[in-house]
This record gives C-alpha cells, structure tokens and sequence, in this order.
C-alpha cells in the first residue's frame, strides 16, 4: 500500500507545527493495564503497536506515568518501533508524574526537565517531537494561571530538547496565556459526543487558530445510547466506530487517539478513519 492508501491516512493530515500526522493516532495507555496483566499480554501490546504503524498511524500518545510494575507504555514503544520512522510523531505528557509506587504527584516548573529528560530516557530519543503540558493528574480542567509550567517548557524547547509544545486539560484562557509564551500547536481535552460538550466553542476556537485539538476517552466517554446505535446500523459499523468518526467530523483540525491493547480492537478503530458521516447522520447523533 502506498502512503496514501494506508488506512489511517484515510481521514488526511494535520500539521502540529513542524510535523505532519494523519489525523487518526494510536493512544498507549491502554498498553499498560492496572488491573490485569495476563500471560502474553506484553508481547500482544508489541505487536499493537507494529501492526498500528503498519496502517499508517504515525502520531502515537504516551506518558512516562503510564506504568506497571512489569512495563510501561514507553518500554513497549522503544521496544516495538526503534529505531524510529522519520515520519512518526510520538507525544508525551508533563506536570503529572507518579512515585516507584504508583502514588500521584505533579510537577513543579523546575522539575519539568527531569520529566522531558525521563521521557527522552524511556523513549530512546534525542528530542521529543510534542510535549503537552497536562495540568493535573483527575480529569477536571485547569483553572489559574500556567504561565510559569509552560515557561519552563518554553525553555526547553528553545535548548532543543522538545520540538513543539502542547496543552491539556485547560480552558481558553490557558490557551491564550500560553499562546503569549511560546507556539502552542495541540490542546489535548477530554471531550466526545457526550462528553465536556461545553469545550464546544474550544474546540472551534482552536480550529480557528490552527491549533490541533486532541481529545482523549472520545469512545469511552458518555454510554451507548440508541442515536449512535442507529447511526451505527447504516454503516455497518461500531458504536467505537461512529463515535471516532464524529470526533473526526468536528473539524479538520481535530484528532484521534483512541487506545487499545487488543489488535482486532485496533484495526477497528483505524478503520474509523474513512468513515463519513452524512448531515444526517450528525443531526441524529446531536439529537437535532
């Protein structure tokens, strides 16, 4: 298959500054299950992620906290896919972090190179491609100023360890206050069909901008209810499915990141990527 043929280039491209990325990605966290790791489960989440770069997903999500005691979502990409495509686009977090044991803390501005530096370690890399500044650990947006966090990343980006900068779990007025620091190419919210539907005019904004918006627990986020049951029935399609494609229908400055552990699972989801829905469609799934 050539590179436009590639299923998850079947949505388009997206730039994130410097870098290109087809607009729907591959999320790790699920790489890395807290609450079961069955015989095999490693080498299954090695095979996701080579069979996801297989379909042309060249935009991967990570954080250095997401671990186990046995493994951690940026062993598995090291191991899996280095020595890296010059194509693909590897994001990480900061600010949240986690101790040895699993316990939560966040990180203070000049503690956010040890993050970058930790990342660059895990990840096998001389620079990180996005680096998104994730305000907290919970899911609740950031309120206050976070000129001084992303200052910092400012700074590194300039020593050239990041090469372009993100944020997470904010509001329009984080994006402004960072936008008056350093370019800000991605904000990355929790956000679906039924889920933070106030990030509406956000989510708009960003387009606006040219920033990417990148929401995350876009399939898990809100129950399966009869509307995306119906849509799903006149493609033939997934309730994961239509929910990923009406994520992708927001604008073409919105991106997909959906995780799995599971590779039937993933084929499923990158298959998302050409799926089209109709005005119909989108009036149905808003209840309009």
């Amino acid at each position: 298959m050539t590179e436009t043929t590639l299923p998850a280039a079947a949505a388009g491209t997206w730039q994130l500054g410097s870098l290109t990325v087809n607009r729907l990605g591959f999320g790790a966290m699920r790489l890395v299950p807290l609450d079961r790791q069955l015989p095999g489960e490693r080498e299954r989440a090695i095979a996701v992620l080579r069979r996801a770069v297989e379909l042309g997903v060249n935009h991967i999500d990570t954080a250095a906290f997401y671990f186990t005691p046995r493994w951690s979502s940026n062993e598995l990409i090291n191991t899996a896919l280095a020595p890296y495509g010059d194509d693909l686009v590897i994001a990480t977090k900061v600010g949240p972090g986690r101790t040895p044991s699993g316990e939560f803390l966040f990180a203070r501005p000049d503690e956010l190179r040890g993050q970058v530096e930790e990342n660059l370690r895990q990840l096998g890399r001389e620079h990180l491609d996005l680096v998104n500044l994730r305000m907290g650990h919970d899911l609740e947006r950031a309120t206050g100023s976070i000129a001084e966090h992303f200052g910092a990343l400012a700074e590194l980006r300039t020593a050239g360890l990041i090469r372009e900068l993100g944020i997470s779990n904010i509001g329009p007025e984080q994006l402004a206050e960072a936008q008056a620091i350093a370019p800000v190419v991605a904000v990355q919210n929790q956000y679906g069909l039924a889920a933070r539907r106030e990030d509406d005019e956000l989510v708009r904004s960003c387009g606006a901008q040219g920033v990417a918006f990148v929401p995350f627990f876009a399939v898990a986020s809100g129950q399966v209810d009869e509307r995306v049951a119906e849509v799903a029935r006149r493609h033939d399609a997934t309730s994961a499915q239509i929910r990923l494609a009406w994520s992708l229908a927001q604008g073409p400055h919105v991106l997909a990141i959906p995780g799995t552990g599971d590779p039937a699972h993933l084929e499923q989801n990158v298959a998302a990527a050409a799926l089209r829905l109709s005005d119909e469609d989108l009036a149905t799934l808003d209840g309009r």
